[in-house]
């Protein structure tokens, strides 16, 4: 790549001095040319104008007068009629350049100079022009050797970086070459190998975090096991039954999760799924817990939104926002679905004092709380955000708005129904 880059910036350098140096050589030989006949001829008319002068004054004309009208290297012969023709200096052989000029009473001056003196000055401007080209040549080596190590280094670490990331080393190196496209290339690898690292950190984490999983849904059991056992309405144990093993079913889907990431990581368990029933499923489960507590749990947006992921994992996300807003939150807690692009964006905030500026971004990180809890609950539910592809963000501190992301499924068109004939 080195050589190819030197060889195309000198191949462009080359054919720029071809093409204006030849049109410069020509220009500055015609011009040398132009301006040495300008001289002989301004130097004619001057001389002319001496002997018609002398002429009129009768004053004596020979060589030694004319001498001093005459340049040192240049040959002029006079004549006059009915007089010997003068000659002032040397005349000149080869090729010369020569210039007439005649009086009015029928005198002549011609005044004659060796075109050596051109060439003398062609030959200059020549060598002038030269210097210029090398010198140009020899700084597009230079410039072509520096872009090409400038270009070549970077991209031979950035296979390195590629083969480092594929042999399952996903440390990113964070290092920049101050090339835009070749920086953009080391954000995505970094990214990727960030990325990369922080599924591998989840697929490891998942047994230990298991427990944190399940809490959740079994203190929602829990709650509706208390209903059923304040209550004497066979409807209303009926209905609490239902709810009780709707608890257990998803007890039993996110085990079989954990067993099957545990067994095979790369076997995915997304699938499409209605994104409604999710966060109805998980309003209708906290709001006995919310309203114990005198607060209120609501819902708004767009509706029949279906998205990509795993149905249980979506819920212990939005169950987890959930429960942060009911420990650590305060007055209602609103769940707002919107789309932007191709995602479906699930957003949870509250009416509470929001996240502690000292945290930020760091309310993620494991062991990380603002409030004395155990800091894994919002760790573990980036994690299940990110194991089906999709993320969970902190969009705004104060007050606090999470924002889950997931790929989104356009609803299916309906076929108008045609008339029967």
């Amino acid at each position: 790549m080195r050589r190819r880059l030197i060889n195309s910036t000198l191949a462009v350098v080359l054919v720029v001095i071809a093409v204006f140096g030849v049109s410069l050589v020509i220009v500055e030989t015609r011009t040398i040319s132009n301006s040495a006949q300008e001289s002989v001829d301004s130097e004619a008319l001057r001389l002319i104008s001496v002997v018609e002068s002398r002429l009129l004054g009768a004053e004596r004309i020979n060589p030694s007068v004319l001498a001093e009208q005459v340049d040192d290297n240049r040959y002029a012969l006079v004549r006059i009629p009915g007089r010997a023709p003068l000659e002032v200096g040397t005349r000149p052989t080869g090729r010369v350049i020569s210039s007439t000029a005649s009086g009015e009473q029928g005198e002549k001056v011609t005044v004659e100079e060796s075109s050596s003196a051109v060439t003398r000055e062609v030959g200059r401007t020549l060598m002038i022009i030269g210097a210029v080209a090398l010198l140009a040549i020899v700084s597009a080596v230079l410039l072509a050797v520096r872009q090409a190590n400038k270009l070549a280094s970077p991209l031979t670490d950035l296979a390195e970086t590629a083969e480092r990331l594929g042999s399952g080393d996903p440390r990113p190196r964070h290092k920049r070459y101050g090339v835009p496209e070749l920086d953009r290339v080391a954000d995505v690898l970094d990214s990727s190998a960030e990325r990369i690292a922080r599924m591998l950190t989840a697929e490891r984490r998942l047994a230990a975090d298991a427990s944190h999983q399940l809490r959740t849904p079994l203190t929602a059991l829990s709650m509706r096991i208390e209903e059923i056992s304040v209550t004497d309405d066979p409807d209303t144990v009926k209905e609490e039954a239902n709810f009780a093993l709707t608890q257990v079913e998803r007890l039993t889907d996110v085990v079989e999760r954990l067993l099957t990431n545990a067994r095979d990581p790369r076997t995915g368990s997304a699938v499409v799924f209605d994104l409604d029933e999710v966060v109805k499923q998980q309003i209708e489960e906290w709001r006995p817990a919310y309203r114990g507590e005198g607060r209120a749990i609501v819902r708004s947006g767009k509706q029949g939104l279906r998205a990509v992921g795993t149905p249980g994992a979506v819920a212990q996300v939005l169950a987890a926002l959930i429960e942060n807003s009911l420990m650590h939150g305060g007055g209602t807690v609103a769940l707002r679905t919107r789309v932007t692009g191709n995602q479906a964006v699930v957003e949870v905030t509250d009416e509470g004092p929001g996240v502690p500026p000292d945290l930020g971004a760091r309310i993620f990180e494991r062991t990380i709380s603002g409030r004395n809890s155990t800091g894994i609950g919002l760790a573990v539910a980036r994690d299940l955000a990110e194991a089906d592809g999709g993320r969970l963000e902190l969009l705004q501190q104060q007050p606090a708005v999470f924002a889950l992301f997931l790929s989104r499924v356009p609803a299916p068109r309906q076929e108008p129904e045609r008339p029967v004939r």
